[in-house]
């Protein structure tokens, strides 16, 4: 009877070990070389992708491909409205003040998202867009997004627009630029300043209670996050994605 009682607690410490690491991967997955402020580091210069992990679950899943230093998201088979073997893919490290940038191309129809100040919390948030500001990814001219004020290409989504139309159409290269840095929040694409705003403040809340974001209590009010690139279904490239520590 001893023998057989320690062979079933060890099995149970064992499936207990087992469960607390699935559920605490991200943590462990953030034991990566300490990032110094002002130095630029490419997120996708590990071809393991050993630097992200899919939000709320373990490693980078099979259709999101890198090669040669780009990014590319297989969405040929689905799984609901995102992509079997894909799902949201974010950084296993978390970012204050930062300036991040990031050259992304959009399938013919489809649509994705850069987010930031991600929240990993399953228990509270299914998707990483449910937690922090995304700047939209998308082919306005076919996509039914496009087609929508503040949903564009370039816009702060369902929060703020932008102030000119300079994305390039799908299946071209752009480069988005978020710089977000004690709550002063600036976003270029294609090298142009499109948006300008203060987070957190009176005007920032409203916009959030104007939005589809009201259903998430603490939506856009994290000062410390993760950085996400989103599965919505659709074929995406993404390549020199940089960060720098402010």
């Amino acid at each position: 009877m001893k023998k057989l009682s320690f062979i079933l607690l060890a099995g149970i410490a064992i499936s207990g070990c087992k469960g607390k690491r699935a559920a605490n991967y991200q943590d462990s997955a953030s034991a990566t070389s300490p990032q110094k402020t002002g130095e630029w580091v490419n997120l996708l210069a590990d071809s393991s992708m050993s630097g992200w992990h899919t939000y709320g679950k373990g490693p980078v899943g099979s259709a999101w491909k890198l090669k040669d230093g780009e990014l590319h998201l297989d969405a040929s088979k689905k799984a609901d409205w995102q992509t079997a073997g894909g799902g949201d893919i974010i950084t296993n490290d978390e970012y204050e003040n930062f300036d991040l940038k990031v050259e992304w191309k959009i399938s013919r129809a489809g649509n994705s998202g850069i987010m930031f100040y991600v929240h990993e919390d399953t228990t509270k948030y299914k998707y990483a867009w449910q937690t922090g500001p995304e700047t939209q990814i998308a082919d306005n001219k076919e996509n039914e997004d496009g087609k929508l004020i503040k949903h564009r290409a370039g816009d702060l989504y369902d929060l703020m627009s932008i102030d000119k139309e300079i994305v390039n159409k799908a299946d071209n290269w752009n480069k988005t630029e978020v710089i977000a840095n004690n709550g002063s929040l600036t976003i270029l694409v294609n090298h142009e300043v499109v948006l300008k705003t203060t987070m957190w403040d009176a005007n920032w809340q409203k916009l959030i209670a104007g939005s589809k974001f009201k259903e998430w209590p603490g939506f856009g009010t994290f000062k410390k996050g993760r950085i996400a690139l989103q599965d919505h279904g659709a074929d995406v490239w993404f390549k020199n994605v940089e960060i720098k520590k402010l």
